[in-house]
Protein backbone atom coordinates (compact mmCIF):
# COMPACT_ATOMS: atom_id res chain seq x y z
CA UNK A 1 0.00 0.00 0.00
CA UNK A 2 2.70 2.67 0.56
CA UNK A 3 4.44 2.23 -2.37
CA UNK A 4 1.36 4.39 -3.51
CA UNK A 5 0.19 6.11 -0.76
CA UNK A 6 3.06 7.80 0.99
CA UNK A 7 3.51 11.20 -0.70
CA UNK A 8 6.99 10.85 -1.56
CA UNK A 9 6.77 7.17 -3.53
CA UNK A 10 9.66 6.56 -6.04
CA UNK A 11 8.00 4.37 -9.13
CA UNK A 12 11.54 2.76 -9.90
CA UNK A 13 12.24 2.27 -5.83
CA UNK A 14 8.73 0.54 -5.78
CA UNK A 15 9.25 -1.87 -8.63
CA UNK A 16 13.27 -2.24 -7.47
CA UNK A 17 11.34 -3.45 -3.80
CA UNK A 18 8.75 -5.62 -5.62
CA UNK A 19 11.51 -7.17 -7.37
CA UNK A 20 13.34 -8.09 -4.42
CA UNK A 21 10.53 -9.76 -3.39
CA UNK A 22 9.66 -11.99 -6.07
CA UNK A 23 14.03 -12.56 -6.32
CA UNK A 24 13.20 -13.63 -2.60
CA UNK A 25 10.70 -16.16 -3.02
CA UNK A 26 7.65 -14.29 -1.97
CA UNK A 27 4.75 -15.48 -4.39
CA UNK A 28 1.93 -13.44 -3.07
CA UNK A 29 1.07 -9.84 -2.96
CA UNK A 30 -1.73 -7.97 -1.49
CA UNK A 31 -3.25 -4.64 -3.13
CA UNK A 32 -6.36 -2.89 -3.49
CA UNK A 33 -8.00 -0.72 -6.44
CA UNK A 34 -8.15 2.62 -3.25
CA UNK A 35 -4.23 2.25 -2.55
CA UNK A 36 -3.59 5.71 -4.44
CA UNK A 37 -3.19 9.13 -3.16
CA UNK A 38 -6.67 10.06 -4.51
CA UNK A 39 -9.92 9.39 -6.48
CA UNK A 40 -7.80 10.73 -9.72
CA UNK A 41 -5.26 7.70 -9.45
CA UNK A 42 -7.31 4.76 -8.84
CA UNK A 43 -5.59 1.65 -9.36
CA UNK A 44 -2.30 2.96 -9.29
CA UNK A 45 -0.41 0.36 -6.86
CA UNK A 46 -2.36 -2.44 -9.00
CA UNK A 47 -0.81 -1.20 -12.13
CA UNK A 48 2.52 -0.45 -10.29
CA UNK A 49 2.07 -4.24 -9.40
CA UNK A 50 1.83 -5.56 -13.22
CA UNK A 51 4.82 -3.39 -14.00
CA UNK A 52 7.00 -5.23 -11.84
CA UNK A 53 6.19 -8.42 -12.52
CA UNK A 54 5.88 -8.19 -16.01
CA UNK A 55 9.32 -6.60 -16.28
CA UNK A 56 10.78 -8.89 -13.97
CA UNK A 57 12.88 -11.84 -15.18
CA UNK A 58 11.87 -14.98 -13.26
CA UNK A 59 8.89 -17.35 -13.52
CA UNK A 60 5.87 -14.55 -13.29
CA UNK A 61 2.96 -17.21 -13.24
CA UNK A 62 3.96 -18.17 -9.45
CA UNK A 63 2.96 -14.82 -8.55
CA UNK A 64 -0.56 -14.97 -6.71
CA UNK A 65 -2.13 -11.54 -6.75
CA UNK A 66 -5.28 -10.47 -4.60
CA UNK A 67 -6.93 -7.28 -5.05
CA UNK A 68 -9.97 -5.46 -3.04
CA UNK A 69 -12.69 -3.48 -3.78
CA UNK A 70 -15.45 -1.42 -1.93
CA UNK A 71 -13.32 1.67 -0.88
CA UNK A 72 -13.26 4.91 -2.58
CA UNK A 73 -10.31 7.75 -2.14
CA UNK A 74 -12.12 11.09 -3.04
CA UNK A 75 -10.08 13.68 -2.36
CA UNK A 76 -7.49 11.40 -0.68
CA UNK A 77 -10.36 10.48 2.21
CA UNK A 78 -11.82 6.63 2.51
CA UNK A 79 -15.26 6.03 1.34
CA UNK A 80 -17.32 2.45 1.76
CA UNK A 81 -18.82 1.43 -1.83
CA UNK A 82 -20.53 -1.70 -1.14
CA UNK A 83 -22.92 -1.37 -3.95
CA UNK A 84 -23.23 -4.22 -6.92
CA UNK A 85 -22.81 -2.15 -9.93
CA UNK A 86 -20.03 -0.45 -7.78
CA UNK A 87 -18.33 -4.06 -7.13
CA UNK A 88 -18.92 -4.74 -10.87
CA UNK A 89 -17.16 -1.78 -12.39
CA UNK A 90 -14.28 -2.13 -9.86
CA UNK A 91 -13.03 -5.41 -10.61
CA UNK A 92 -13.45 -4.75 -14.14
CA UNK A 93 -11.05 -1.60 -13.81
CA UNK A 94 -8.41 -3.82 -11.68
CA UNK A 95 -8.20 -6.71 -14.47
CA UNK A 96 -7.56 -4.23 -16.68
CA UNK A 97 -4.70 -2.64 -14.10
CA UNK A 98 -3.53 -5.74 -13.67
CA UNK A 99 -3.39 -6.25 -16.82
CA UNK A 100 -5.56 -10.16 -16.11
CA UNK A 101 -8.53 -12.23 -17.18
CA UNK A 102 -9.08 -13.41 -14.02
CA UNK A 103 -8.22 -12.08 -10.06
CA UNK A 104 -6.84 -14.77 -8.05
CA UNK A 105 -8.80 -13.21 -4.91
CA UNK A 106 -11.23 -10.71 -5.08
CA UNK A 107 -12.14 -9.07 -1.89
CA UNK A 108 -14.11 -7.03 -0.24
CA UNK A 109 -12.42 -4.26 1.20
CA UNK A 110 -14.73 -2.98 4.18
CA UNK A 111 -18.52 -3.56 4.81
CA UNK A 112 -20.56 -0.58 3.59
CA UNK A 113 -22.72 1.10 6.30
CA UNK A 114 -24.69 1.92 3.59
CA UNK A 115 -25.14 -0.70 1.42
CA UNK A 116 -26.25 -4.39 3.09
CA UNK A 117 -23.56 -7.02 3.44
CA UNK A 118 -25.07 -9.48 1.26
CA UNK A 119 -25.57 -7.26 -1.45
CA UNK A 120 -22.12 -6.75 -1.60
CA UNK A 121 -21.09 -10.53 -1.20
CA UNK A 122 -23.94 -11.47 -3.66
CA UNK A 123 -22.04 -8.95 -6.43
CA UNK A 124 -18.76 -11.01 -5.90
CA UNK A 125 -20.78 -14.07 -6.31
CA UNK A 126 -22.01 -13.08 -9.49
CA UNK A 127 -18.43 -11.79 -10.19
CA UNK A 128 -17.23 -15.38 -9.41
CA UNK A 129 -19.89 -16.97 -11.71
CA UNK A 130 -19.07 -14.92 -14.60
CA UNK A 131 -15.42 -16.77 -14.20
CA UNK A 132 -14.01 -12.99 -13.81
CA UNK A 133 -12.53 -14.09 -10.23
CA UNK A 134 -11.40 -17.14 -8.76
CA UNK A 135 -11.62 -16.80 -4.97
CA UNK A 136 -13.45 -14.46 -2.85
CA UNK A 137 -12.76 -12.89 0.61
CA UNK A 138 -13.54 -10.26 2.85
CA UNK A 139 -11.56 -7.64 4.74
CA UNK A 140 -12.80 -5.91 8.53
CA UNK A 141 -15.88 -8.33 9.32
CA UNK A 142 -16.69 -10.12 12.33
CA UNK A 143 -17.56 -13.26 12.90
CA UNK A 144 -21.35 -12.70 12.15
CA UNK A 145 -20.73 -11.16 9.10
CA UNK A 146 -18.30 -13.99 7.99
CA UNK A 147 -20.93 -16.25 8.25
CA UNK A 148 -23.89 -14.21 6.96
CA UNK A 149 -21.10 -13.95 3.54
CA UNK A 150 -20.47 -17.86 3.66
CA UNK A 151 -24.85 -18.33 3.45
CA UNK A 152 -24.42 -16.85 0.50
CA UNK A 153 -21.05 -18.25 -1.31
CA UNK A 154 -17.70 -19.72 -0.30
CA UNK A 155 -15.31 -17.45 1.38
CA UNK A 156 -11.43 -18.45 0.95
CA UNK A 157 -10.05 -15.50 3.01
CA UNK A 158 -10.17 -12.86 5.71
CA UNK A 159 -8.27 -9.90 6.04
CA UNK A 160 -7.87 -8.33 9.09
CA UNK A 161 -5.53 -6.44 11.59
CA UNK A 162 -3.23 -8.83 13.69
CA UNK A 163 0.10 -8.52 15.33
CA UNK A 164 1.18 -9.10 18.77
CA UNK A 165 0.20 -5.62 19.54
CA UNK A 166 -3.24 -6.11 18.37
CA UNK A 167 -4.79 -8.69 19.55
CA UNK A 168 -8.42 -7.72 18.76
CA UNK A 169 -9.29 -10.48 15.79
CA UNK A 170 -8.01 -13.28 18.18
CA UNK A 171 -10.39 -11.69 20.66
CA UNK A 172 -13.25 -11.57 18.63
CA UNK A 173 -12.95 -14.95 17.81
CA UNK A 174 -12.34 -13.94 14.02
CA UNK A 175 -9.07 -15.70 13.94
CA UNK A 176 -10.32 -19.12 15.68
CA UNK A 177 -13.12 -19.03 13.34
CA UNK A 178 -11.17 -19.08 10.05
CA UNK A 179 -8.80 -21.50 11.66
CA UNK A 180 -11.96 -23.89 12.11
CA UNK A 181 -13.40 -23.51 8.84
CA UNK A 182 -10.08 -22.99 6.84
CA UNK A 183 -9.88 -20.52 5.24
CA UNK A 184 -7.15 -18.25 4.68
CA UNK A 185 -6.48 -15.22 7.23
CA UNK A 186 -4.60 -12.35 5.96
CA UNK A 187 -2.84 -10.51 8.22
CA UNK A 188 -2.54 -6.79 7.89
CA UNK A 189 -0.14 -4.46 9.90
CA UNK A 190 1.01 -8.00 10.80
CA UNK A 191 3.84 -5.58 12.82
CA UNK A 192 1.71 -3.13 14.07
CA UNK A 193 2.85 -0.48 11.72
CA UNK A 194 5.17 2.23 12.24
CA UNK A 195 3.92 3.54 15.72
CA UNK A 196 4.81 0.11 17.01
CA UNK A 197 7.95 -0.38 15.58
CA UNK A 198 10.24 1.60 18.35
CA UNK A 199 7.61 -1.44 20.66
CA UNK A 200 9.06 -4.05 18.57
CA UNK A 201 12.95 -3.26 19.04
CA UNK A 202 12.84 -2.65 22.96
CA UNK A 203 10.58 -5.70 23.99
CA UNK A 204 12.30 -8.18 26.06
CA UNK A 205 10.99 -10.96 25.25
CA UNK A 206 11.18 -10.64 21.16
CA UNK A 207 14.62 -9.25 21.59
CA UNK A 208 15.45 -12.34 23.21
CA UNK A 209 14.15 -14.95 20.93
CA UNK A 210 15.09 -13.16 17.97
CA UNK A 211 18.90 -13.41 19.62
CA UNK A 212 18.48 -16.97 20.24
CA UNK A 213 18.46 -16.94 16.24
CA UNK A 214 20.15 -14.70 15.12
CA UNK A 215 17.17 -13.01 14.10
CA UNK A 216 15.43 -9.55 14.81
CA UNK A 217 12.76 -8.67 16.68
CA UNK A 218 10.49 -8.08 13.91
CA UNK A 219 11.75 -11.65 12.05
CA UNK A 220 10.79 -12.76 15.66
CA UNK A 221 6.96 -11.15 15.78
CA UNK A 222 6.11 -12.56 12.56
CA UNK A 223 7.30 -16.20 13.37
CA UNK A 224 5.05 -15.71 16.06
CA UNK A 225 2.14 -14.80 14.11
CA UNK A 226 2.67 -17.69 11.42
CA UNK A 227 3.20 -20.58 14.18
CA UNK A 228 -0.13 -19.45 15.60
CA UNK A 229 -1.61 -21.32 12.41
CA UNK A 230 -0.63 -22.41 9.24
CA UNK A 231 -4.08 -20.64 7.88
CA UNK A 232 -2.58 -17.54 8.93
CA UNK A 233 -1.01 -15.43 6.39
CA UNK A 234 1.15 -12.23 7.61
CA UNK A 235 1.46 -9.43 4.97
CA UNK A 236 3.90 -7.16 6.21
CA UNK A 237 4.29 -3.73 3.83
CA UNK A 238 7.82 -3.65 2.99
CA UNK A 239 9.36 -0.06 1.56
CA UNK A 240 12.66 -1.22 1.15
CA UNK A 241 14.91 -4.43 -0.44
CA UNK A 242 16.25 -4.88 3.38
CA UNK A 243 13.01 -4.99 4.54
CA UNK A 244 11.89 -7.17 2.24
CA UNK A 245 15.36 -9.57 2.97
CA UNK A 246 14.19 -9.56 6.63
CA UNK A 247 10.82 -10.57 5.81
CA UNK A 248 11.97 -13.72 3.45
CA UNK A 249 14.10 -14.91 6.37
CA UNK A 250 10.97 -14.54 8.71
CA UNK A 251 9.54 -17.47 7.06
CA UNK A 252 12.76 -19.77 8.43
CA UNK A 253 12.33 -18.68 11.91
CA UNK A 254 11.30 -21.89 13.53
CA UNK A 255 9.66 -21.45 17.15
CA UNK A 256 10.89 -23.76 19.88
CA UNK A 257 8.07 -24.97 22.64
CA UNK A 258 10.13 -22.63 25.15
CA UNK A 259 9.76 -19.69 22.59
CA UNK A 260 5.92 -20.62 22.76
CA UNK A 261 5.54 -20.47 26.07
CA UNK A 262 7.48 -17.39 26.73
CA UNK A 263 5.75 -15.55 23.75
CA UNK A 264 2.27 -16.71 25.13
CA UNK A 265 3.02 -15.77 28.81
CA UNK A 266 3.93 -11.80 27.15
CA UNK A 267 1.12 -12.58 24.25
CA UNK A 268 -1.37 -14.56 26.37
CA UNK A 269 -4.07 -13.81 23.56
CA UNK A 270 -2.34 -16.72 21.75
CA UNK A 271 -3.88 -19.02 24.17
CA UNK A 272 -7.43 -18.67 22.50
CA UNK A 273 -6.17 -20.50 19.52
CA UNK A 274 -4.27 -23.27 21.20
CA UNK A 275 -6.63 -26.18 21.81
CA UNK A 276 -6.83 -26.92 25.39
CA UNK A 277 -9.59 -28.14 28.17
CA UNK A 278 -9.69 -26.39 31.51
CA UNK A 279 -7.46 -28.07 34.26
CA UNK A 280 -10.36 -27.73 36.83
CA UNK A 281 -14.23 -28.24 36.92
CA UNK A 282 -17.00 -26.47 36.85
CA UNK A 283 -17.40 -27.91 40.67
CA UNK A 284 -14.15 -26.76 41.81
CA UNK A 285 -14.63 -23.13 40.40
CA UNK A 286 -15.34 -21.21 37.40
CA UNK A 287 -15.66 -18.02 35.95
CA UNK A 288 -19.46 -16.62 35.10
CA UNK A 289 -20.01 -14.00 32.71
CA UNK A 290 -23.29 -12.45 32.74
CA UNK A 291 -23.89 -10.56 29.35
CA UNK A 292 -26.92 -8.37 27.99
CA UNK A 293 -27.92 -4.75 27.04
CA UNK A 294 -27.51 -2.24 29.87
CA UNK A 295 -30.25 -2.87 32.55
CA UNK A 296 -30.91 -5.86 30.90
CA UNK A 297 -31.17 -7.34 34.36
CA UNK A 298 -27.56 -8.30 34.86
CA UNK A 299 -27.54 -7.29 38.46
CA UNK A 300 -29.88 -9.63 39.68
CA UNK A 301 -28.79 -12.41 38.85
CA UNK A 302 -25.18 -11.08 40.01
CA UNK A 303 -26.38 -10.23 43.24
CA UNK A 304 -27.85 -13.94 43.66
CA UNK A 305 -24.78 -15.42 42.60
CA UNK A 306 -22.68 -13.68 44.90
CA UNK A 307 -24.69 -14.65 47.89
CA UNK A 308 -24.32 -18.35 46.58
CA UNK A 309 -20.51 -17.43 47.52
CA UNK A 310 -19.36 -16.21 43.82
CA UNK A 311 -16.93 -12.97 43.88
CA UNK A 312 -18.53 -10.11 41.86
CA UNK A 313 -16.36 -8.20 39.44
CA UNK A 314 -18.18 -5.10 38.06
CA UNK A 315 -16.77 -2.12 36.29
CA UNK A 316 -19.94 0.24 37.52
CA UNK A 317 -18.34 -0.36 41.17
CA UNK A 318 -14.52 -0.82 40.03
CA UNK A 319 -14.60 2.04 37.38
CA UNK A 320 -12.27 1.96 34.51
CA UNK A 321 -12.40 -0.16 31.20
CA UNK A 322 -13.77 -4.07 30.44
CA UNK A 323 -9.84 -4.88 30.58
CA UNK A 324 -9.13 -3.36 34.06
CA UNK A 325 -11.30 -5.95 35.37
CA UNK A 326 -8.65 -8.76 34.33
CA UNK A 327 -6.18 -8.23 36.97
CA UNK A 328 -8.70 -8.63 39.45
CA UNK A 329 -9.12 -12.28 38.04
CA UNK A 330 -5.79 -13.02 38.93
CA UNK A 331 -5.80 -11.35 42.48
CA UNK A 332 -8.94 -12.96 43.12
CA UNK A 333 -7.42 -16.09 42.44
CA UNK A 334 -4.60 -15.92 43.95
CA UNK A 335 -6.36 -15.52 47.24
CA UNK A 336 -7.95 -18.47 46.94
CA UNK A 337 -11.31 -17.77 45.46
CA UNK A 338 -12.23 -20.10 42.57
CA UNK A 339 -15.79 -18.68 41.71
CA UNK A 340 -16.12 -15.62 40.32
CA UNK A 341 -19.05 -13.32 38.47
CA UNK A 342 -18.74 -10.80 36.38
CA UNK A 343 -22.11 -8.51 35.18
CA UNK A 344 -21.17 -6.45 32.50
CA UNK A 345 -22.86 -6.08 28.95
CA UNK A 346 -19.69 -8.14 27.03
CA UNK A 347 -22.01 -7.48 23.72
CA UNK A 348 -18.64 -8.23 21.78
CA UNK A 349 -16.96 -11.13 21.21
CA UNK A 350 -13.83 -9.22 21.78
CA UNK A 351 -14.59 -8.25 25.35
CA UNK A 352 -15.70 -11.81 26.13
CA UNK A 353 -12.49 -13.10 24.48
CA UNK A 354 -10.64 -11.45 27.39
CA UNK A 355 -11.85 -12.89 30.00
CA UNK A 356 -11.49 -16.59 28.71
CA UNK A 357 -8.07 -15.46 28.16
CA UNK A 358 -7.63 -14.42 31.31
CA UNK A 359 -9.34 -17.36 33.06
CA UNK A 360 -7.64 -19.92 30.65
CA UNK A 361 -4.23 -18.86 33.17
CA UNK A 362 -5.78 -20.42 35.85
CA UNK A 363 -7.75 -23.75 33.77
CA UNK A 364 -10.70 -21.72 35.05
CA UNK A 365 -13.95 -22.69 33.17
CA UNK A 366 -15.91 -19.62 32.11
CA UNK A 367 -20.23 -20.11 31.78
CA UNK A 368 -22.09 -17.20 29.74
CA UNK A 369 -25.06 -16.49 30.88
CA UNK A 370 -27.00 -14.40 28.11
CA UNK A 371 -29.56 -11.91 29.48
CA UNK A 372 -31.67 -12.31 26.37
CA UNK A 373 -33.58 -8.94 27.06
CA UNK A 374 -35.37 -7.17 24.50
CA UNK A 375 -34.64 -3.60 24.06
CA UNK A 376 -38.09 -2.56 24.86
CA UNK A 377 -37.51 -5.05 28.19
CA UNK A 378 -34.65 -3.08 28.98
CA UNK A 379 -35.96 0.52 28.24
CA UNK A 380 -38.29 -0.26 30.71
CA UNK A 381 -35.58 -1.12 32.98
CA UNK A 382 -33.64 1.38 32.61
CA UNK A 383 -36.34 4.29 33.28
CA UNK A 384 -37.73 2.45 36.40
CA UNK A 385 -34.15 2.84 37.47
CA UNK A 386 -34.08 6.37 36.94
CA UNK A 387 -37.58 7.19 38.20
CA UNK A 388 -36.87 5.12 41.20
CA UNK A 389 -33.67 7.52 41.92
CA UNK A 390 -34.41 10.85 40.69
CA UNK A 391 -38.53 11.11 41.21
CA UNK A 392 -38.86 11.22 37.47
CA UNK A 393 -37.25 10.98 34.06
CA UNK A 394 -34.22 13.35 32.91
CA UNK A 395 -34.17 16.06 30.69
CA UNK A 396 -31.07 15.18 27.93
CA UNK A 397 -28.89 17.68 30.15
CA UNK A 398 -29.41 16.52 33.22
CA UNK A 399 -28.66 13.15 32.10
CA UNK A 400 -25.25 14.45 30.72
CA UNK A 401 -24.67 15.83 34.01
CA UNK A 402 -25.41 12.84 36.18
CA UNK A 403 -23.98 10.21 34.32
CA UNK A 404 -20.31 11.65 35.31
CA UNK A 405 -20.98 10.51 39.17
CA UNK A 406 -23.71 7.64 37.91
CA UNK A 407 -22.61 5.60 35.01
CA UNK A 408 -26.21 3.94 35.73
CA UNK A 409 -28.16 7.52 33.64
CA UNK A 410 -27.73 7.79 30.54
CA UNK A 411 -30.15 8.08 27.58
CA UNK A 412 -32.02 5.76 25.06
CA UNK A 413 -29.43 5.58 22.66
CA UNK A 414 -26.86 3.80 24.36
CA UNK A 415 -29.05 0.67 24.52
CA UNK A 416 -29.78 1.46 20.54
CA UNK A 417 -25.61 1.06 20.53
CA UNK A 418 -25.42 -1.73 21.87
CA UNK A 419 -28.51 -3.82 20.39
CA UNK A 420 -26.47 -2.94 17.16
CA UNK A 421 -22.99 -4.37 18.05
CA UNK A 422 -23.98 -7.21 20.13
CA UNK A 423 -22.76 -10.31 18.46
CA UNK A 424 -24.64 -13.39 20.60
CA UNK A 425 -22.26 -15.83 22.17
CA UNK A 426 -21.32 -19.22 20.31
CA UNK A 427 -19.53 -22.51 21.84
CA UNK A 428 -16.73 -21.77 19.91
CA UNK A 429 -15.93 -19.03 21.74
CA UNK A 430 -14.31 -21.41 24.63
CA UNK A 431 -17.32 -21.65 27.09
CA UNK A 432 -17.47 -24.39 28.98
CA UNK A 433 -21.67 -23.68 28.96
CA UNK A 434 -23.87 -21.39 27.34
CA UNK A 435 -27.53 -19.94 29.45
CA UNK A 436 -29.81 -18.18 27.62
CA UNK A 437 -32.40 -16.29 30.09
CA UNK A 438 -35.26 -14.80 28.86
CA UNK A 439 -36.35 -11.90 30.53
CA UNK A 440 -39.36 -12.10 33.57
CA UNK A 441 -40.76 -8.92 34.81
CA UNK A 442 -41.60 -9.43 38.72
CA UNK A 443 -44.76 -7.06 39.89
CA UNK A 444 -44.67 -5.40 42.88
CA UNK A 445 -47.74 -6.27 45.36
CA UNK A 446 -47.95 -3.04 46.26
CA UNK A 447 -49.29 -1.81 43.02
CA UNK A 448 -52.79 -2.69 42.57
CA UNK A 449 -54.42 0.52 41.05
CA UNK A 450 -55.96 0.72 37.89
CA UNK A 451 -55.99 3.71 35.74
CA UNK A 452 -57.44 4.55 31.98
CA UNK A 453 -54.30 6.16 30.46
CA UNK A 454 -55.00 8.28 27.35
CA UNK A 455 -53.29 10.20 24.76
CA UNK A 456 -54.27 13.99 24.71
CA UNK A 457 -53.84 15.03 21.37
CA UNK A 458 -57.05 14.37 18.84
CA UNK A 459 -57.89 11.53 21.45
CA UNK A 460 -58.94 14.55 24.04
CA UNK A 461 -58.23 17.56 22.89
CA UNK A 462 -56.79 19.66 19.69
CA UNK A 463 -56.16 22.96 18.44
CA UNK A 464 -58.93 25.07 16.89
CA UNK A 465 -56.87 26.94 14.59
CA UNK A 466 -55.45 23.80 13.31
CA UNK A 467 -52.16 23.45 14.72
CA UNK A 468 -50.36 20.69 16.06
CA UNK A 469 -51.73 21.28 19.61
CA UNK A 470 -53.21 24.42 21.22
CA UNK A 471 -51.22 27.31 21.30
CA UNK A 472 -53.12 28.37 24.16
CA UNK A 473 -56.24 28.23 26.23
CA UNK A 474 -58.54 29.79 24.02
CA UNK A 475 -57.31 27.64 21.00
CA UNK A 476 -58.15 24.48 22.91
CA UNK A 477 -61.27 21.98 21.61
CA UNK A 478 -62.25 19.16 23.06
CA UNK A 479 -64.15 16.08 22.13
CA UNK A 480 -66.92 17.08 24.57
CA UNK A 481 -68.98 13.87 24.23
CA UNK A 482 -65.58 11.42 25.46
CA UNK A 483 -65.97 13.58 28.51
CA UNK A 484 -69.20 11.59 29.92
CA UNK A 485 -67.76 8.44 29.31
CA UNK A 486 -64.06 9.73 31.17
CA UNK A 487 -66.63 10.70 34.19
CA UNK A 488 -67.69 7.34 34.53
CA UNK A 489 -64.53 5.76 34.74
CA UNK A 490 -63.63 8.69 37.69
CA UNK A 491 -66.86 7.64 39.04
CA UNK A 492 -65.81 3.99 39.25
CA UNK A 493 -62.36 4.76 41.18
CA UNK A 494 -60.15 4.90 37.90
CA UNK A 495 -57.56 7.16 37.78
CA UNK A 496 -57.37 9.41 34.61
CA UNK A 497 -53.99 9.85 32.95
CA UNK A 498 -53.17 12.36 30.25
CA UNK A 499 -49.48 11.78 28.40
CA UNK A 500 -48.40 14.59 25.40
CA UNK A 501 -45.92 15.74 23.46
CA UNK A 502 -45.45 19.48 22.99
CA UNK A 503 -41.49 19.38 20.52
CA UNK A 504 -42.47 23.32 20.53
CA UNK A 505 -41.63 24.16 23.97
CA UNK A 506 -37.97 22.67 22.98
CA UNK A 507 -37.42 25.87 21.19
CA UNK A 508 -38.93 28.46 23.07
CA UNK A 509 -39.27 27.88 26.91
CA UNK A 510 -41.62 30.62 27.25
CA UNK A 511 -44.60 28.34 26.02
CA UNK A 512 -44.41 25.89 28.94
CA UNK A 513 -47.15 28.00 30.87
CA UNK A 514 -49.48 28.37 27.64
CA UNK A 515 -49.07 24.40 27.24
CA UNK A 516 -50.27 24.01 30.66
CA UNK A 517 -52.73 26.51 30.90
CA UNK A 518 -54.08 24.47 27.87
CA UNK A 519 -54.19 20.89 29.87
CA UNK A 520 -56.09 23.01 32.38
CA UNK A 521 -58.45 24.54 29.82
CA UNK A 522 -58.91 21.10 28.65
CA UNK A 523 -59.96 19.28 31.88
CA UNK A 524 -62.19 21.92 32.53
CA UNK A 525 -63.76 21.74 29.34
CA UNK A 526 -64.21 17.37 29.61
CA UNK A 527 -65.67 17.98 33.24
CA UNK A 528 -62.90 16.07 34.67
CA UNK A 529 -59.57 15.93 36.70
CA UNK A 530 -56.36 14.31 34.53
CA UNK A 531 -53.24 14.39 35.59
CA UNK A 532 -50.92 14.68 32.35
CA UNK A 533 -47.48 14.37 31.71
CA UNK A 534 -45.66 15.52 28.57
CA UNK A 535 -42.78 15.16 26.77
CA UNK A 536 -41.23 18.41 25.61
CA UNK A 537 -38.33 17.25 23.31
CA UNK A 538 -38.00 18.42 19.70
CA UNK A 539 -38.07 15.70 17.02
CA UNK A 540 -34.99 13.49 16.13
CA UNK A 541 -33.15 10.53 17.18
CA UNK A 542 -34.29 10.49 20.84
CA UNK A 543 -32.61 11.89 23.34
CA UNK A 544 -34.99 11.85 25.80
CA UNK A 545 -36.77 9.12 27.78
CA UNK A 546 -40.08 10.51 27.68
CA UNK A 547 -41.19 10.81 23.98
CA UNK A 548 -43.44 8.40 22.84
CA UNK A 549 -42.51 4.69 22.12
CA UNK A 550 -39.99 5.32 25.19
CA UNK A 551 -41.45 4.36 28.52
CA UNK A 552 -40.62 7.03 30.62
CA UNK A 553 -43.84 8.45 30.95
CA UNK A 554 -45.35 5.34 31.72
CA UNK A 555 -43.24 4.64 34.32
CA UNK A 556 -43.69 7.99 35.97
CA UNK A 557 -47.05 7.25 36.48
CA UNK A 558 -46.88 3.51 37.13
CA UNK A 559 -44.57 4.46 40.64
CA UNK A 560 -46.70 8.08 41.47
CA UNK A 561 -50.15 6.36 41.22
CA UNK A 562 -48.78 2.52 42.26
CA UNK A 563 -50.36 1.03 39.19
CA UNK A 564 -51.23 -3.04 38.05
CA UNK A 565 -50.31 -2.30 34.68
CA UNK A 566 -51.89 -5.48 33.76
CA UNK A 567 -55.20 -3.65 35.23
CA UNK A 568 -54.55 -0.19 33.23
CA UNK A 569 -55.74 0.33 29.97
CA UNK A 570 -53.80 2.76 26.89
CA UNK A 571 -56.32 4.37 24.63
CA UNK A 572 -54.05 6.31 21.34
CA UNK A 573 -54.79 6.53 17.82
CA UNK A 574 -51.32 6.57 16.35
CA UNK A 575 -49.10 4.02 14.73
CA UNK A 576 -46.62 3.90 18.04
CA UNK A 577 -49.77 3.45 20.39
CA UNK A 578 -49.58 -0.66 20.99
CA UNK A 579 -46.10 -0.82 21.04
CA UNK A 580 -45.97 1.63 23.80
CA UNK A 581 -48.68 -0.04 25.55
CA UNK A 582 -47.07 -3.21 24.87
CA UNK A 583 -43.76 -2.44 26.85
CA UNK A 584 -45.54 -0.94 29.86
CA UNK A 585 -47.97 -3.83 30.23
CA UNK A 586 -51.34 -2.05 29.92
CA UNK A 587 -53.99 -2.90 27.73
CA UNK A 588 -54.36 -0.78 24.31
CA UNK A 589 -57.22 0.21 23.06
CA UNK A 590 -57.87 2.34 19.71
CA UNK A 591 -59.64 6.01 20.74
CA UNK A 592 -62.30 5.61 18.38
CA UNK A 593 -63.15 1.76 19.04
CA UNK A 594 -62.67 2.70 23.00
CA UNK A 595 -65.49 5.78 22.90
CA UNK A 596 -67.62 4.14 20.56
CA UNK A 597 -66.90 7.34 17.88
CA UNK A 598 -65.50 7.44 14.49
CA UNK A 599 -64.81 11.05 14.70
CA UNK A 600 -61.07 11.82 15.68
Amino acid sequence: MRLSTEPNRDQDAAIAVLHAAFDAGITFLDTADAYCLDHTETGHNERLIARARDSWAGDRSRILIATKGGLTRPHGGWVADGRARHLEAACEASRRALGVDRIHLYQLHAPDPRTPLATSVRALAALKREGVVEHIGLCNVNVGQIEEARGITGIASVQVELSVWNDDNLLNGVAAYCVANDIALIAYRPLGGLARRRRTVSNRVLASIAESHAATPFEAALAWLRDLSPAIVPIPGATRPDTVASIARARELLLSDDDRARLEEEFPSARLLRVRRPARSAADGEIVLIMGLPDAGKSTVAETLASQGYQRLNRDEAGGALRDLLPSIDRAVASGKSRIVLDNTYVSRKSRGAVVQAASKHGLPVRCVWLSTSVEDAQVNAAWRMVSKYGRVLDPDEMRKAAARDVNTYGPAVQFRYQRELEPPHATEGFSRIDIVPFERTRDDAFTNRALILWCENVLYRSRSGARTPSAPEDVDVFAERGEILRRYDGDGWRLLGLSWQPQIADDENLRDPVIAGFARMQELLGVSIDVLYCPHAAGPPVCWCRKPLPGLGVMFIQRHRLDPSRCIYVGDGPQDPGFARRLGFQYQDAGRFFGSPEK
